[in-house]
């Protein structure tokens, strides 16, 4: 039993390994960290990119620039000027509505964004405007999770598929040509 005891005693005076443990310890915490904060930068870059494009291709749109608009034309002219988005033209919705200055009443719904599960997707208001109509523009694009299992990723509202939706909002008034 005496062996057995200064055993004991002398793995419990061992310093060595400690380091280790504390090394150990420390890098899950670590990487958590680093994959939370690289989620949320690449959130974000995803997030400026499509409002900037929005806004960019609805001012194209406001202008007159566009002949003949089109849902098509105006997801291609989103995608193009939005590089970070994957799989933009498929994953990308667009909702256009006139606004009653009468009532001013908003749409209720929510803003719809692509079911990657579904073969056929909802279909989606794209009114285009007379001279002065107020229009809001809804454009929801769903993207997938980096991490979709921690940090910033794992608090993301997602679809089966880890893809959660970013949504841009605009409003502007049809010029008068």
């Amino acid at each position: 039993m005496t062996r057995l005891r200064r055993a004991l005693r002398r793995f419990s005076r061992d310093e060595l390994g400690t380091a280790a443990v504390e090394f150990a310890m420390t890098v899950p915490l670590l990487l958590a960290i680093f994959m939370a904060s690289f989620e949320s930068g690449f959130l974000m870059i995803r997030s400026i990119m499509l409002e900037q494009s929005v806004d960019m291709t609805m001012r194209e749109l406001r202008l007159g620039h566009y002949p003949i608009p089109t849902a098509a034309l105006l997801k291609q002219e989103i995608c193009k000027r939005s590089v970070v988005l994957t799989n933009c033209d498929e994953n990308i919705m667009i909702e256009m509505v006139r606004i009653n200055t009468a009532t001013w009443r908003l749409p209720t719904s929510g803003v719809a964004c692509v079911d990657r599960e579904e073969d056929i997707q909802p279909v989606t208001a794209l009114q285009f405007g007379q001279q002065n109509d107020i229009m809001l523009v809804r454009v929801c694009v769903t993207q997938d999770a980096m991490f979709p299992t921690t940090g910033i990723g794992l608090g993301l509202p997602k679809d089966s598929r880890g893809g959660y939706g970013l949504v841009s909002v605009t409003a502007f008034v049809t010029e008068p040509g």
